[in-house]
């Protein structure tokens, strides 16, 4: 004390840290934070991996590194998953393109386009009997229809790039009304015919009688057909 400048004491080795052993409350304290330190890495590591899971990353482990940091460990057996992973994400993205693309097209270039409940009926051939009156079965099932060019097209959705079925137009020789059926739930369906010189009749059904008026209307002019029936308007249990 008195080395430094008049008017200031210095007291030495004030700031020397004591080379006594640490308390025992101190030592505890300092335990008991890095257990906790090892636990909140191991609690970030189990949430990590789950993570991991739900991206479907499958195989993938996770190691802690230095400080506590956690990192991803691939060997090549996983890096070559991954990179089929990658490749097959790539070409289901090629093939959803794909299918824009395609009901993109139908949407702009076709004449008439849309969902209605299909089922098929062939005609009796000469000699045979006539079909089982079969009004009240029910295999209507769900297609998507285009009118396109010289063609009718049916898809089973309309993101398929094939169509299931189609039919020329040249072949149509009759479409017109059928009697509107009347589900179990109260709703009530309009539909129509389209019979092929092949004797195969297509029964169609919609919620929409606008729809439904569009399709035979759109039909009777591309099929170059007239028909003199009249709308069938009573409905008929199915």
């Amino acid at each position: 004390m008195g080395d430094g400048p008049r008017g200031i004491q210095v007291f030495q080795d004030h700031f020397v840290a004591s080379t006594s052993g640490s308390p025992p409350s101190q030592t505890s304290s300092v335990t008991d934070l890095r257990s906790h330190s090892h636990t909140w890495a191991r609690i970030r590591l189990k949430s990590a991996a789950s993570m991991l899971n739900l991206f479907n990353l499958k195989g993938v482990s996770w190691r802690l590194g230095g400080n506590d940091q956690e990192k991803v460990v691939l060997s090549a057996v996983e890096v070559a998953s991954l990179r089929s992973e990658i490749a097959n994400l790539e070409e289901r993205e090629s093939h959803f393109k794909a299918q824009l693309e395609h009901i993109d097209e139908i949407l702009r270039s076709a004449r008439l386009s849309g969902y209605l409940f299909i089922r098929t009926r062939w005609a009796a051939l000469p000699g045979e009997p006539l079909p089982i009156d079969d009004a009240e079965v029910d295999d209507w099932l769900p297609r998507f229809i285009v009118l396109h060019g010289s063609c009718i097209y049916l898809y089973m959705i309309a993101t398929d790039l094939s169509p299931q079925d189609s039919t020329l137009l040249s072949d149509v020789v009759e479409v017109g009304p059928l009697p509107c059926l009347t589900r179990e739930d109260e709703e009530i369906r309009y539909c129509f015919y389209i019979l092929t010189r092949q004797g195969l009749r297509y029964e169609c059904s919609s919620t929409s009688k606008m729809q439904v008026d569009s399709w035979l209307a759109a039909l009777k002019i591309d099929c170059k057909l007239t028909s003199d029936s009249e709308d069938l308007n009573d409905p008929v249990k199915a």
